[in-house]
């Protein structure tokens, strides 16, 4: 372990890389993948949960009236990065299976993870309370905008699904509203025990990944990629996230925004 940590000294980039592994060699199947998926919506539950008892209401509603921000990361999202998306979808056909181009269009076009783009801002030192509210704008809108957009750019038709909605009210705006709510009694606890957020942050991440990983292996990942193919889309998803990363730092320099500011329209506007 001590030459891992060596060669990776990040140990939250270690353990994605640790819980990708195990995926890989155990992945969840059946009805076991079934509960992992409300582990995965418990995790996300609590996430925000504890963010609306540790974030100050007057900073809830900062973030709520930033439009600037919310505009920025909003225009970032539905617009830039659906570009980068049509983009990479019209690489030359050769280099990659027809699923697979469609799904850097479809990967673009998406709205930013909700635990991810959220812990990941908080854990890098961002607007905790900006972010989740990009979250809330962002998925919400995504249910409508994407099939939208995928429609647009793919030629294909999305359905629009009252569950998706359902779903990010259930485990986002419910949970932070109550953590809200019931700050007056519990806020002092938490804050005392500022670990907790940060555990809850990399343990929400982490169990999405391994949940999202063992679905692609129990699909059949390894068989229906070559190894060239499993390359080029490696090499497709660096130039992206190259490409989305370093675009949306750059924005905000130009913008002059604070550098919480910064990081909350990086990891809401180019984390997929």
């Amino acid at each position: 372990m001590s030459i891992l940590t060596r060669l990776i000294p990040d140990r939250f980039v270690l353990m994605l890389l640790l819980t990708v592994a195990v995926a890989a060699v155990l992945p969840v199947t059946g009805q076991a993948a079934v509960y992992a998926g409300y582990g995965v919506s418990v995790a996300i539950f609590m996430l925000f949960f504890l963010h609306g008892l540790r974030l100050p209401r007057a900073e809830v509603v900062v973030a709520m009236k930033n439009w600037r921000l919310q505009g920025v990361i909003f225009a970032f999202t539905f617009a830039f990065m659906p570009v980068l998306g049509w983009a990479a979808s019209h690489a030359p056909g050769a280099l990659l299976p027809h699923g697979l181009v469609i799904g850097l269009l479809f990967l673009g076009i998406l709205p930013s993870t909700v635990q991810s783009a959220t812990a990941a801002s908080s854990l890098a030192g961002g607007n905790v309370a900006a972010s989740v509210v990009a979250a809330a704008l962002l998925n919400l809108t995504g249910v409508a905008a994407a099939p939208l957009l995928f429609a647009a750019l793919a030629g294909a038709e999305g359905e629009i699904h009252g569950q998706a909605v359902l779903r990010i009210v259930s485990v986002l705006l419910l949970p932070f509203i109550a953590g809200q709510l019931v700050q007056r009694w519990l806020r002092p606890w938490v804050l005392a025990n500022r670990g907790l957020a940060t555990v809850m942050d990399r343990t929400a991440i982490a169990i999405a990944v391994y949940v999202a990983f063992s679905a692609a292996v129990v699909a059949g990942i390894w068989s229906l990629l070559d190894g060239r193919e499993i390359g080029i889309v490696f090499a497709a998803f660096a130039v992206l996230l190259a490409l989305s990363f370093g675009g949306a730092w750059a924005l905000g320099g130009l913008l002059n925004l604070v550098r919480a500011d910064r990081i909350t329209l990086l990891f809401s506007g180019a984390q997929k």
